[in-house]
């Protein structure tokens, strides 16, 4: 007696999906795959298989200039990158998070490093640091200023939201929540001291990211917490 929960039935429903071959495809809502023929920018420690003949290399210290070691140093590396190149292959994922892919038409959009899974060699980008950011002790505090044209792969705890931002109708978010925004936006630090404080401890609600102007800004059901990777 066959049944709906045998092994040929599993095997079935979880097959990798033949039919597309997008530079990026998405095999399911989290996991990626990069049908690769040259090289591409992934987060570091993404990969969890691969076909073909595909080389690995983590980002050097140098690469991309002393401008980018130096901001690197300062945001403690939060999302260091790792270079796939070759032919065949390379399946992402990042800690069962949302797959989002993005197709830059010589567009620039900024996103929180940490949600940054994989783009396109063609794709430039840089660190930037928010303003008014000196002094502030806090991670994931910066993000990445990504331009070009091709596709990008983020990342995003649950379903994510996109609110409106404009003039005369700021938009306020938690940093820790916040995924990407539109390149017309430039968020500032803004701090609630009526919030400081709750039983002796901090609030998490004090610090927060002001959006003014005309755009858009992602968000995600979830406050993630960052934690700095050293250097190997």
């Amino acid at each position: 007696m066959s049944s709906k929960y045998s092994i040929e039935n599993f095997l079935k429903e979880t097959a990798q999906d033949d039919s597309a071959r997008e530079f990026f495809e998405l095999e399911n809502a989290y996991l990626l795959e990069a049908n690769l023929n040259g090289k591409i920018w992934a987060k570091l420690g993404s990969m969890i298989a691969y076909t073909g003949d595909v080389k690995f290399t983590r980002q050097g210290v140098m690469e991309g200039g002393i401008g980018k070691m130096f901001k690197k140093a300062l945001t403690g590396e939060t999302n260091p990158l790792m270079s796939a190149e070759g032919n065949g292959r390379v399946y992402f994922a990042d800690s069962g998070k949302k797959v989002r892919i993005l197709y830059l038409q010589d567009e620039m959009l900024y996103v929180n490093g940490n949600n940054v899974l994989a783009f396109a060699d063609s794709i430039k980008w840089d660190i930037k640091m928010m303003k008014r950011v000196a002094g502030i002790a806090a991670g994931g505090l910066f993000n990445m200023q990504i331009q070009g044209t091709g596709p990008l792969a983020i990342t995003t705890h649950f379903d994510p939201i996109t609110l409106a931002v404009t003039p005369g109708q700021p938009v306020y978010t938690d940093p820790n929540a916040t995924i990407a925004w539109s390149s017309s936006l430039q968020p500032e630090i803004k701090t609630d001291i009526s919030l400081k404080t709750f039983i002796g401890r901090g609030s998490g609600e004090s610090l927060q990211l002001a959006f003014k102007g005309q755009g858009w800004v992602v968000l995600q059901p979830y406050e993630e917490v960052y934690y700095a990777q050293a250097s190997s």
